[in-house]
């Protein structure tokens, strides 16, 4: 009896030797755990400046009139608006962008599939007869007139199997995270591209508005040009102009008429430029325009420095990438770390089908592993300094936007100031050239005019009026480029209540 009881015990301490090994080994890698977990999250390191300094330095002014959500309709163009809503519903690259968002959040439900258990149902029939020839004596019958019969074996299982990782040190969470950040990157790449969409259909609508007032323009500097022309072959005939007065002024009508075809161009390639992004054929897009003269200038502010980083997309999206570096760090620094698994079968086994289901019948398995990486040939370290990598990339790329974010915005604010003053400017130019044209033409009518004056004084209007259609497309561009340096609309700040309690 005592013999029996010191085998029992010798092996209820061998069943338990591989829990003890296991909790060892968690008491040795704790202390490695939290030293490997806590690496920290890297500081951006910001500077954020109080105000723009192409910028109102009053934070009231610089609040009055920050872009709102439709912030097109500021322009006070009804085709625009309905071009600008057009394409961001129909535009292919937008398109994408949201194809895209669906894949992102496929993958993070793939990635968090790992914190939860596995479960799977088997079910398995097999039937199989051993050979007469090669079975042995103790698995071949033999029938009462001595002859061999093989013998015919039936095996059914149904077992219904689970398997669960303990994430203990977070590395599946962290992956999870990962990949949850990556899909919150994917709806801001879709604002980005959204926005992009959106300022491109408005520059592109100003671009044909542009060419339609320039060649307009173009067109009656030519009558213009051709009525002088006739009047100066009157002169010729009449004795009072040379050949060379009639060659020169022939020139400039030729001139006149040579910058036409090249703003022809340009008017159908702009056209051209929003059939694409309304992803339609050219032949189906219609563009009546007008002129620029029918826009309103919107008045637009920057808000504060500080805001801009929840406002503009690609801030947001570096910042969502940066989030999911960390994460991937946090993953990588785990899986130096033990990894835990417990793995069950349960389910019910027998030869015959009417006793499958008999608690007789019944099977089951337990199991539980643990897995301390030792030597992986250098794989979990490079992966970890790979990971570090991305991360201090992804740090960098989120500085710059923020820094590029500031620096676009005072870069806007100066061109929306600048070009509003050379409009200005050059309206004066073209109101003092068109006086000493009216001048030059009544003097001609009268037959006193300096012939090479009237010349220079000609094309010195047409080049002031084409040069204001510019000034005035450069303002209109700028407006654009300073919201979508803002990040396009705002959302409108909640409303305090005045006598809150």
């Amino acid at each position: 009896m005592q013999g029996a009881g010191e085998a029992r015990e010798a092996g209820k301490k061998a069943r338990e030797r591989p829990v003890w090994i296991m909790l060892q080994s968690l008491c040795v890698t704790l202390p490695l755990g939290g030293c490997l977990l806590t690496g920290g999250k890297p500081e951006p390191g910001l500077d954020i400046p109080a105000t723009y300094s192409a910028g109102p330095r009053n934070p009231a002014a610089a609040e009055a009139a920050v872009p709102p959500l439709d912030w097109w309709r500021a322009f006070r163009s009804r085709e625009l608006t309905a071009l600008i809503e057009e394409a961001s519903a129909a535009n292919l690259d937008i398109a994408v962008a949201v194809a895209q968002i669906v894949q992102a959040d496929a993958q993070a439900r793939i990635v968090g599939a790992a914190l939860l258990p596995t479960v799977d149902l088997n079910g398995n029939a097999v039937r199989n007869q051993l050979s007469k020839t090669t079975g042995s004596s103790s698995v071949v019958n033999v029938s009462p007139s001595g002859a061999s019969v093989a013998i015919i074996q039936n095996n059914l299982q149904a077992v219904l199997s689970a398997s669960y990782e303990i994430d203990f040190w977070g590395k599946n969470r962290a992956a999870l995270r990962a990949a949850e950040e990556s899909a919150v990157a994917s709806r801001y790449n879709r604002e980005v591209v959204g926005l992009t969409t959106v300022a491109s259909v408005a520059n592109a609508y100003f671009l044909v508005l542009a060419a339609q007032d320039r060649l307009r323009i173009a067109r009656q500097n030519v009558a213009s040009a051709d009525r002088i022309l006739n009047l100066i072959r009157q002169q010729f005939s009449a004795g009072t102009a040379s050949d060379l007065n009639v060659a020169q002024q022939e020139s400039l009508v030729d001139t006149q008429r040579a910058t036409i075809p090249p703003l022809e161009q340009a008017l159908q390639q702009n056209k051209a430029v929003l059939a694409l992004l309304l992803a339609r054929p050219y032949e189906r897009v219609t563009i009546r325009g007008g002129g620029m003269g029918t826009l309103a200038i919107p008045r637009v502010t920057p808000g504060l420095p500080s805001e801009l980083i929840a406002q503009r997309p690609d801030i947001r999206l570096a910042e969502a990438q940066l989030a999911s570096a960390n994460a991937n760090v946090e993953n990588a620094r785990a899986q130096f770390l033990p990894s835990i698994k417990l793995t069950g079968d349960a389910g019910y086994e027998s030869a015959f089908l009417k006793l499958l289901l008999r608690p007789e019948s019944v099977i089951y398995t337990v199991a539980a592993s643990l897995t301390q990486p030792i030597f992986h040939g250098g794989a979990l370290l490079g992966n970890l300094d790979l990971q570090k990598g991305v991360q201090d990339q992804l740090l960098q790329n989120y500085r710059k936007a923020v820094i590029s974010g500031f620096t676009d915005v005072d870069k806007a604010l100066i061109a929306v100031r600048e070009t509003a003053l050379a409009e200005q400017l050059q309206r004066k130019v073209v109101a003092s050239s068109r006086r000493a044209f009216e001048l030059s033409d009544q003097q001609l009518r009268a037959g006193t005019v300096n012939l090479i004056a009237l010349l220079q004084v000609q094309q010195t209007l047409f080049q002031a009026e084409d040069a204001l259609a510019q000034a005035r497309l450069a303002r209109l561009q700028a407006i654009v480029s300073l919201y979508q340096a803002l990040g396009g609309g705002w959302l409108p700040k909640p409303v305090e209540a005045a006598n809150a309690r």
